[in-house]
């Protein structure tokens, strides 16, 4: 449901004042996947695909695992028409953020 969507920085607001604005540094997300995005939980490569953290999957066993993050992992994510997520910016994510 759109209404339940955030608008996700990729590069943090904070770390890079030239891409603030730039619709290529955005993901569309829920409020539980963009927390989990911001605090590197889950990533998104440069080929679009979702990867989670080793320490996400330590809890693998759990039901909210299970439920919400089970599946993701490879799974490639939904693009938009125009602006796609510059993959600079989701390999600057991974390198930065990621908790491999």
């Amino acid at each position: 449901m759109p209404d339940l969507l955030i608008a996700s920085h990729i590069i943090p607001w904070a770390k890079n004042e030239k891409e603030r604005l730039n619709p290529q540094n955005g993901l569309c997300l829920s409020p539980l996947y963009d927390r989990c995005f911001d605090k590197g939980y889950i990533g998104i490569t440069p080929d679009y695909k979702v990867v989670l953290s080793r320490e996400l999957k330590h809890n693998s066993e759990k039901d909210y695992f299970i439920h919400h993050f089970g599946q993701l992992e490879d799974m490639p994510i939904s693009l938009p028409d125009r602006f796609l997520p510059h993959p600079d910016f989701l390999e600057y994510h991974y390198d930065t953020i990621f908790r491999k």
